[in-house]
């Protein structure tokens, strides 16, 4: 902490007053499972053998003398479930879950985003087993150019200290980096090279039978939740007042729900 007028150092502050550190804390477990994602199938089963495998039974993997994938990027259009799959498989694992978004290591001095790719992967050691799940990495992975700038530069030296992590950990450290993007042709080519990101899941439009699908998985989610709140309704109601039909309409139904 400086003084406000002189600048001179008064005190050295706890690691806790830094904005950049206490947002990086290992989430609660996802409460997402894979039931709750309608489709994706063939998803759930790479992201399956490539993150909760070598968590779940690491030993296999050993046994058999061969090295898990150590990264996975996930790419496809907005919406498309992948976010809501890095939740699930964390769900199903004992792992700690860390997710940042890209953007949030672009901070306002030099200096300050390599070192948070460092306290990124220095949590999940910590918290091991882990998740690490970068959103929007494209934020921050973009091929490289001539950097004009020095916000460019800057973003540079991001990418290259989370080349430098990923390449620091082994794989008994059971720490896993999920990546997701909606741009996955704009990344620079040393991420996505064997021994970092090593699997790349995609996640397409849905197609007509596969809108059908989700469409009916909602149905059934609202159907079975009639009866409790037709109950929380009748409970809230007072048993004075007189109902007929034309008051117990979507209104009070809608009223109930948004409560």
């Amino acid at each position: 902490a400086l003084h406000k007028h002189s600048n001179a150092l008064v005190d050295v502050l706890p690691p806790e007053a830094d904005s950049s550190i206490s947002m990086l804390r290992a989430e609660e477990k996802p409460n997402v499972n894979y039931g709750d994602i309608g489709g994706l199938d063939i998803q759930k089963q790479e992201i399956r053998e490539a993150v909760e495998l070598p968590l779940t039974h690491f030993e296999l993997y050993k046994q058999i003398g061969i090295d898990p994938p150590r990264g996975v990027l996930m790419y496809g259009p907005p919406g498309c479930g992948k976010t809501m799959l890095a939740k699930a498989v964390a769900h199903h694992t004992t792992a700690a879950f860390i997710r940042v978004v890209g953007s949030e290591f672009v901070q306002k001095y030099l200096g300050e985003g390599p070192r948070m790719v460092r306290d990124v992967f220095r949590l999940a050691r910590e918290n091991a087993p882990a998740i690490i799940f970068i959103d929007e990495i494209d934020a921050i992975a973009t091929k490289r150019f001539d950097a004009q700038t020095g916000a460019d530069r800057e973003v540079q030296r991001i990418l290259l200290e989370l080349l430098n992590q990923m390449d620091g950990f082994d794989q008994t450290t059971n720490v896993k980096v999920i990546m997701a993007t909606n741009r996955a042709d704009t990344l620079d080519p040393a991420l996505l090279r064997p021994g970092r990101l090593d699997r790349k899941i995609e996640f397409p439009m849905p197609d007509r039978r596969h809108k059908e699908y989700l469409h009916a998985q909602e149905e059934v989610k609202r159907i079975q939740s009639v009866p409790l709140v037709i109950g929380q309704f009748l409970e809230a109601v007072d048993p004075n007042t007189g109902i007929v039909g034309s008051t117990t309409g979507s209104n009070y139904y809608v009223r109930i729900l948004s409560t």
